[in-house]
């Protein structure tokens, strides 16, 4: 009662703890606000402290490797300072006063600068130039441009005289985290985010800027497959965002996070990734904004021209933690008691995402992968259906496939990528044939799948040759190609070129092998041919750079067949 001074979504702090909460409903002189904490405790008559602003983030160098919660209050140094738990209202700095970053000015005084424009460089990790950029709706002429040395990232390093006066800019700036940051032109999705994973990659591709979904059911590797894009895929930053998970896993993405060794570089993972982490035993205000934040990060460092991989874990969570607020409020609940404003939100964080041109005239993107936990599995309840809408590529984990131990666990019939048309350029350049190869290969999974019923029915044995040869190449397809050893050196990871040699195998043995057998060879021959199982073990026994070891396989499947074929002339 009696706030009237305050403002829809903005941060009030309550009880002599400073708890702090957000507003989301005023009615008169009556305010709902959500606490992004535990409430126990809380008496009548406390008082309220209006901030005057909506709950932002604190932007600059020094975020990469961190932890965040759901709000981000750093958790590495919570625990340093404060001990394991996190007390009420606990209030910890973003950034460390007394660490200096070395900065160095990239314009001069006099400049005509605006939103988004670099002032100056500094070197964030060993793999992260962090660049310091004028807020976004600001402009003027630089008045003073600190020389390169170290400062904290609280010093003023610029001044800029505008029409309104001088506004001085530190390292760090604030950004709410509800309100998308701007950029100068939306760009067309045309580069594939490369994942090293066969069954992306080469069927149901992602491009950079673009948005994908991974739903299924408990213990079909949403988490590990989200662990392995966040450590494979050639996104320059990565934000990973454990939202309402289970303790246990989040505990493992902590663990895990700062042993994994860059690919590319060598050096820790944490040197590129960012963790919100917001586990299911937290309060569900926080779990709510949590998808704000780590999206917010994202497009802080999209704007300084960065590629960015965001993943989401889980959406679901997130979307109950919406039911939740909802129902307190006394919403009219829709389906299966979510709030009618479900499909509004979900859109409202997938449209973050894209390619764009920044403010400063460079490319940037943030490619988002939410996953998805339908109860039971099912793919109709209103969170994957809703999610369907505002996403171009869905990969559907499969339960039997999980159980059958086969990683991933993604179901080449029921998954699909609605970028491949766009990314089919950047594929000419590379593998001419990647679209004829890719177009061939996913026919030949779907005649198993009708043969699949015939089979049940009858047996295979009442199939001709030419139909249990696409039987066996669709088997073979599977174990060689689809399947992957997430704990093998060559098999974790599997470059474009390698790829593409495995499938012109598999399928080179699928067109001459049909030849052979149209010709009266038996399958049985074709299927006992040495070069099977050497096709078989190509993704274990072939490092990605060893090209030459892939068209000596080529080679070899051609000459035996050709053999076979000789023989039966």
């Amino acid at each position: 009662m009696g706030l009237t001074n305050v403002q829809m979504y903005e941060v009030v702090e309550v009880g002599p703890e400073r708890i702090i909460g957000e507003v989301i409903r005023i009615e008169g002189d009556r305010s709902v606000i959500q606490v992004y904490e535990n409430t126990t405790g809380l008496r009548p008559g406390w008082p309220i402290y209006p901030t005057g602003g909506p709950l932002s983030l604190e932007l600059g160098p020094g975020l990469i490797g961190q932890i965040f919660d759901g709000i981000q209050r750093p958790l590495d140094k919570i625990h340093r300072l404060k001990g394991v738990y996190i007390e009420r209202g606990e209030k910890v700095d973003v950034f460390d006063a007394e660490v200096q970053w070395h900065f160095t000015p990239t314009v001069g005084n006099g400049e005509h600068v605006k939103g988004g424009q670099v002032l100056g460089i500094v070197p964030e990790t060993d793999l992260v130039e962090h660049r310091v950029m004028v807020p976004p709706g600001l402009s003027g002429e630089i008045a003073d441009i600190a020389d390169e040395g170290n400062y904290t990232a609280t010093d003023v390093i610029a001044r800029i005289e505008t029409a309104g006066g001088t506004a001085e800019v530190a390292m760090i700036q604030k950004w709410p985290v509800r309100k998308p940051r701007p950029y100068d032109e939306r760009l067309r999705p045309d580069r594939p985010l490369m994942t090293g994973q066969r069954i992306i990659d080469t069927f149901f591709p992602l491009a950079k800027g673009g948005t994908a979904a991974i739903p299924g059911g408990f213990g079909t590797g949403k988490t590990m497959t989200q662990h392995s894009l966040a450590k494979w895929c050639d996104a320059d930053i990565i934000v990973y965002i454990g939202c309402g998970e289970r303790g246990n896993e989040m505990t493992d993405v902590l663990v895990e996070f700062p042993k994994l060794v860059d690919p590319r570089s060598g050096r820790s993972l944490m040197e590129r990734t960012i963790l919100v982490a917001n586990t299911s035993n937290m309060p569900v205000a926080a779990r709510e904004v949590s998808i704000y934040t780590g999206i917010t990060l994202a497009e802080y460092y999209r704007d300084m021209g960065y590629d960015v991989a965001v993943m989401a874990d889980s959406t679901s969570r997130w979307a109950e933690a919406l039911r939740e607020l909802s129902a307190r409020l006394e919403e009219m609940p829709v389906e299966e008691g979510f709030p009618a404003h479900l499909p509004a939100n979900l859109a409202s964080f997938y449209e973050r995402g894209g390619r764009v041109r920044t403010l400063c005239g460079k490319e940037g993107s943030i490619s988002i992968v939410g996953s998805v936990s339908p109860m039971g599995g099912d793919f109709s309840e209103p969170v994957t259906q809703h999610t369907k809408r505002f996403i171009r590529c869905f990969w559907a984990l499969d339960t039997d496939l999980a159980n059958a131990r086969h990683y991933p666990a993604i179901n080449w019939l029921t998954s699909y990528s609605e970028y491949a048309d766009e990314i089919a350029e950047w594929w000419r350049v590379h593998e001419p044939q990647w679209g004829g190869m890719r177009h061939e290969a996913l026919e030949i999974m779907q005649k198993e799948d009708k043969l699949q019923q015939i089979v049940k029915l009858v047996g295979p044995d009442v199939l001709p040759d030419s139909q249990r040869l696409v039987l066996f190449i669709a088997e073979l397809m599977k174990d060689a190609f689809l399947q992957q050893n997430a704990f093998d050196e060559n098999d974790m990871y599997c470059a474009p070129e390698k790829q593409m040699g495995i499938l012109r195998c598999i399928l080179w043995l699928w067109h001459r092998g049909g030849a052979v057998i149209a010709g009266g060879a038996p399958l049985r021959a074709v299927r006992d041919l040495p070069c099977v199982q050497a096709i078989l073990r190509a993704k274990t026994a072939i490092r990605d750079e060893d090209t030459e070891a892939l068209k000596k396989l080529l080679a070899t499947v051609d000459s035996e067949l050709a053999q076979l074929e000789g023989g039966k002339r």
